[in-house]
């Protein structure tokens, strides 16, 4: 597909940019609105495919916990009677605790982990079905205790009796950003990893404790902007970390429900350094 079209589909899903105002756009792009209709279903994720993850090793549930300002909802994914996890926080992108991230959930969980996605859509009742209002509500959240939230996850995940008390993170777009955040505000976390995320700035890098792994697609002109501050800030601060870009691939490529952006081999390469990470600290 044309990069002009994935480009624009990226900003409008990372931006105010509205849907009519983005059909007008990829009509003119594609020649017409007609084919800009054909072009949509292509661009936008396919949930369906989400769905076909299952290992009858691990063990999967709705759950709340205390947050900031009213119970967390999230989903628990853990392998079946084994104890002394280590634990894995999963962060969903910019429009909620979709299907998709629901079954990277439960792929880690049945690398060995504990694994809790959070819906950070719960102050809204949780995510909705429509990913434009998800997206809209998202840039509705609290920051301070959209943030407090996620550090109550990572509390209530050490305070599990299954679990080792040693706790990770991974996050994928707006929840790249989130696990560089996390990495700033949570001393005890000790691996965090981030999927084309927002870096850290760089006057915060000297809180991070934490192992730090950082995927990057190498179209993704918008976030990559911000590697070489970011980067240059980890190196001499000393911090153990790992930048990853993998070349020719966008935004999103880890999504294999996005039909135009997900890249196999890059996403599967990126999977093995993370769980060999995760591995590494948490086990």
């Amino acid at each position: 597909m044309d990069q002009k079209i994935i480009n624009l589909y990226d900003e409008y899903t990372h931006s105010k940019l509205s849907r009519k105002e983005f059909m007008k756009k990829l009509a003119i792009i594609t020649g017409s609105t007609a084919i800009a209709l054909t072009v949509l279903p292509l661009l936008e994720n396919n949930y369906a495919s989400a769905s076909s993850f299952n290992d009858n090793s691990i063990s999967t549930e709705n759950i709340t916990y205390p947050g900031a300002d009213g119970d967390v909802k999230a989903v628990l994914a853990k392998p079946k009677d084994k104890k002394n996890l280590g634990c894995v926080l999963v962060i969903h992108e910019n429009r909620g605790l979709n299907p998709h991230i629901i079954d990277v959930t439960k792929r880690v969980a049945a690398e060995g982990f504990i694994a809790l996605g959070v819906d950070a859509l719960s102050p809204f009742g949780g995510t909705p079905s429509d990913e434009d209002k998800g997206r809209e509500l998202i840039g509705k959240l609290d920051p301070a205790k959209n943030l407090q939230n996620y550090l109550k996850g990572l509390e209530y995940l050490r305070s599990r009796k299954d679990g080792n008390g040693k706790t990770g993170c991974v996050g994928f777009c707006w929840g790249g950003g989130m696990a560089n955040k996390l990495a700033v505000s949570d001393p005890k976390l000790l691996a965090a990893v981030a999927y084309y995320g927002a870096q850290a700035a760089a006057e915060d890098v000297p809180k991070i404790k934490a192992s730090v792994m950082l995927h990057y697609g190498g179209l993704d002109e918008r976030i990559n902007a911000g590697i070489p501050a970011y980067e240059a800030a980890l190196k001499e601060n000393h911090i153990d970390y790992k930048v990853y870009i993998y070349e020719g691939v966008n935004h999103a490529f880890n999504n294999d429900t996005s039909p135009t952006r997900y890249n196999e081999a890059a996403a599967k390469l990126a999977w093995q350094r993370t769980i060999s990470l995760f591995k590494a600290k948490l086990s």
